[in-house]
């Protein structure tokens, strides 16, 4: 298959190298201001913010492998190395996830000391960082599950800083320090339903479903509908990676029909109405259709 349509991510290689920039400086900062803080909530975020490095790092060098050529013994290349870096992500954030849960519980019986007012000051510097990485990431967010890992983990930590806000402000007025508890539970908890969804995008693709969006019955139905074709068997659909789509099908045509036109209108037919630009056909007449199945009685 040639490259030469790239994929989604690659796409957007610029926007992934800024929010990694932004990102390694606010988990540095982070890092720091919970050790100084003394709170879980600032180091949850920063958790969170160690694996959008991670995440994004293993995106970039994703889209790097995706780029290289393909060759006899990987015919479609690398791209699907792009899936399984949003595997990796989602897998990294479960596990962030759970420490975050699982030290939030621990503490609840002796809630710790917080320095409010430095908590409050590192979570809105990160709040105003991740903004800006969300801002980056908005639109190639749809077109890519890499750039939709990314953004979800952004995502998550705009939400995580604003809880950490929340929480540094109740304590500075009530003095109830469990608040930095509840808000690290509350980072950990938003992390999760976001975690499963990137999760069973990545697995769906892996285990070759077929493609979110596309209806194979209406596929069918678009290919029974072009000039010559009577019948359509072993129909498949599936995502090389995000962007990709792929068909293949054996095509059954009637007797004097032009199989040129026939195959025109198929290609063009998939890829102005369903978007997909890699399309395999075989045609086949009528008296091949039983011999296909007898061989498979």
């Amino acid at each position: 298959m040639p490259h030469v349509h790239g994929s989604a991510a690659a796409a957007n290689r610029g926007r992934l190298v800024a929010v990694l920039i932004l990102s390694l400086t606010i988990l540095v900062v982070e890092v720091v201001g919970a050790i100084a803080a003394n709170s879980l909530a600032l180091l949850a975020d920063a958790g969170h913010m160690f694996t959008d490095v991670a995440g994004v790092g293993l995106a970039l060098l994703a889209i790097w492998f995706a780029g290289r050529p393909a060759t006899n013994g990987r015919t479609f290349g690398y791209l699907r190395l792009e899936v399984l870096a949003a595997a990796a992500n989602a897998t990294l954030l479960f596990l962030v996830a759970a420490y975050v849960l699982f030290e939030a519980w621990q503490r609840l019986s002796a809630p710790p000391d917080v320095a409010s007012g430095l908590m409050l000051v590192v979570a809105l510097v990160g709040l105003g960082a991740n903004a800006i990485s969300l801002y980056l990431l908005r639109n190639a967010q749809r077109h890519s599950l890499n750039m939709r890992g990314a953004y979800l983990e952004v995502m998550g930590d705009l939400a995580g800083s604003a809880a950490v806000i929340v929480a540094a402000l109740v304590i500075a007025l009530t003095g109830w320090t469990a608040a930095d508890i509840v808000a690290s539970a509350v980072i950990g908890l938003l992390i999760l339903p976001r975690t499963l969804s990137l999760l069973r995008d990545a697995t769906d693709v892996l285990l070759e479903a077929s493609p979110k969006g596309v209806d194979m019955d209406h596929v069918r139905q678009h290919i029974l509908d072009a000039p010559g074709v009577i019948d359509c068997h072993d129909l498949h659909a599936w995502t090389i990676t995000s962007g990709m789509n792929v068909v293949s099908a054996h095509v059954v045509l009637a007797e004097g029909a032009e199989p040129a036109a026939a195959l025109q209108s198929l290609s063009d037919c998939l890829a102005d109405d369903f978007d997909i630009e890699h399309s395999t056909f075989q045609l086949e007449t009528v008296d091949r259709r039983r011999i296909e199945e007898r061989s498979h009685a």
